[in-house]
């Protein structure tokens, strides 16, 4: 239990200076993009995170969609977003995080009751 909460404190960015400049740097980079970090989980990689963006609100998707299609073709056009426009970017603002979190608790409860599960669990 002690190296559990000296490993977050040592990830928490406002007790450890070099975790602060990691968080810093990834937002930058995401802010470049106009992209959330939330954006970057990959529903064909985790089956958790399809079913919890299949359970979202579909403008919630559909931004999200929006923001990846954005930062696909700035990045093929080899450009950032405008300054302005970066600076309106909220990259650590969650929308994926309490959904997800939501579904990996129904899915470790219907394992501990040895229930079958609601959704597919293998990966293609």
């Amino acid at each position: 239990m002690a190296n559990a909460s000296r490993l977050w404190s040592f990830l928490d960015p406002k007790k450890n200076w070099l975790t602060a400049q990691h968080m810093k740097s990834v937002s930058n980079r995401l802010r470049k993009y106009g992209l959330r970090y939330d954006d970057l989980y990959d529903p064909m990689y985790d089956i958790d995170i399809k079913e919890a963006l299949n359970r979202l609100p579909r403008q919630i998707v559909d931004a999200r969609n929006q923001r990846l299609k954005r930062a696909m073709d700035l990045s093929m056009k080899h450009q950032y977003l405008p300054d302005d426009l970066q600076a309106m970017q909220t990259p650590f603002r969650s929308y994926l995080q309490e959904m997800l979190a939501l579904v990996q608790k129904e899915r470790a409860e219907r394992e501990a009751l040895g229930a079958l599960p609601l959704y597919q669990r293998s990966l293609p």
